[in-house]
């Protein structure tokens, strides 16, 4: 046998027969390449859509309803690690190191989440940091990823019992296996729609504390007075955020801003129409409470591709399962949306946003695992591999600004000397 370590962060590691690892000796400590590259795919696609989202729309975030290429980022990431966790928990076997393990990521992404999101690093540009703690933004991506995280860690610590390394390749072996999975996820999806579509939403009020609005201060009130509604003032996912979180701690420029309903520039950012309706100065939370509920959905249905890695050693065994699954959740993701049964939506993380989402990670780290672990050519994606390697480290200095702002800090003469 033959040992494969995934990452050096999480510590990863599985056991797979030797044929599948072609010219190595036995015993020797591999990352699986694979997953590296899915993992610096999202993440120079996250660096693409947030530096090119406002000049090509069609690739930022959808306004509201529908699903654009930066709209893959976050399930994408929620993805890769589900399927992380049981290769990183597989060799721990003490629970309570495996828990004191889990925390300690949790808070330590929690930590970079509200100091790179937060709004203490609000103007790299500007060479200007600090934040309000009356305005501070309590939630984003790494703080919804550390919470799928931490649920779906968790129970796969406390969830599953002794299990054999091998399993019959049948569809249903590994969902029988990890069933207590499933019907945490069913759980949560129960929850979600049940919140979703329940709970009543009253008429609100907001005053406007984006300082750049040409309304700044100004007080807008929103008649909603309706249960159930997906619309952008009146959802459920909206509301919680606003009564526990608070509304001056949400997201301040929603991309809701883009829709047809605010700007005659649609689906460009531009002025407001001299009669938009009041809510689209509203701020509102993409990575809120209950979209994030909604969100582990998405790490559970990774760390399922994850046991598949685990359990099953042929690579033609793991790829039924992958694509008939990817399949099927893109299908049954597609048919709610076309036919108005729940609408593709990001910032409510509707459950066929999850299905599409889910199913397209699924194809794509398929497609990627074909060609790296089975014809063997990794070689091609040596950068996207560097990247997966050190995905925190280009999160901080190249999605949240940290080099623009670097680089900004050296000037001659004039600040704006060298990037303006």
């Amino acid at each position: 046998m033959a040992e494969i370590k995934v990452d050096p962060v999480d510590d990863h590691t599985m056991v797979i027969p030797e044929t599948e690892i072609s010219a190595q000796k036995p015993h020797r400590t591999l990352r699986v390449a694979s997953l590296d590259i899915f993992r610096g795919l999202t993440v120079a696609l996250m660096i693409l859509v947030d530096d090119a989202g406002g000049e090509w729309p069609m690739i930022g975030h959808a306004p509201w309803h529908g699903c654009n290429l930066a709209d893959f980022v976050m399930p994408f990431f929620l993805f890769i690690v589900g399927m992380a966790i049981p290769l990183a928990l597989k060799r721990i076997p003490s629970k309570g190191k495996a828990v004191k393990k889990v925390v300690f990521r949790t808070l330590k992404l929690l930590f970079w989440g509200l100091l790179l999101q937060g709004g203490f690093s609000h103007a790299p540009d500007k060479l200007t940091y600090g934040v309000d703690m009356q305005m501070i933004r309590f939630c984003g991506i790494l703080q919804r990823i550390a919470f799928a995280y931490l649920v779906v860690a968790l129970a796969e610590i406390f969830l599953k019992d002794a299990q054999s390394n091998d399993i019959a390749a049948g569809y249903c072996s590994v969902f029988r296996l990890y069933c207590w999975h499933w019907l945490l996820g069913a759980c949560i999806l129960i929850l979600y729609l049940a919140m979703l579509y329940g709970i009543y939403v009253p008429d609100w009020q907001f005053a406007v504390h984006d300082k750049e609005s040409a309304v700044y201060g100004r007080v807008f009130a929103v008649d909603c007075n309706v249960r159930g509604k997906l619309n952008p003032p009146c959802n459920a996912v909206g509301y919680i955020d606003r009564e526990i979180l608070g509304i001056n701690h949400l997201y301040l420029k929603p991309a809701w801003r883009r829709a047809k309903a605010c700007t005659d520039n649609s689906p460009y950012e531009g002025p407001f129409k001299n009669d938009a309706p009041s809510w689209c100065h509203a701020p509102f939370e993409p990575e809120g409470i209950l979209s994030s509920i909604s969100a582990v959905l998405s790490t559970i249905i990774g760390v399922h591709f994850g046991h598949v890695l685990v359990h099953l050693k042929g690579h033609s065994e793991r790829l039924k399962q992958w694509i008939m699954m990817g399949f099927a959740l893109l299908i049954l993701g597609i048919v709610l949306h076309f036919t108005h049964a729940i609408p593709l939506n990001k910032q409510l993380y509707t459950f066929s946003y999850v299905c599409v989402t889910s199913g397209a990670a699924a194809l794509v780290f398929s497609a990627i695992y074909i060609l790296v672990d089975i014809w063997g050519l990794k070689y091609m994606f040596v950068p996207l591999k560097w990247i997966g390697m050190n995905a925190m480290l280009v999160y901080v200095m190249a999605a949240e600004g940290i080099f623009a702002g670097f680089i900004n800090g050296w000037y001659y003469e004039d600040p704006h000397s060298l990037l303006d």
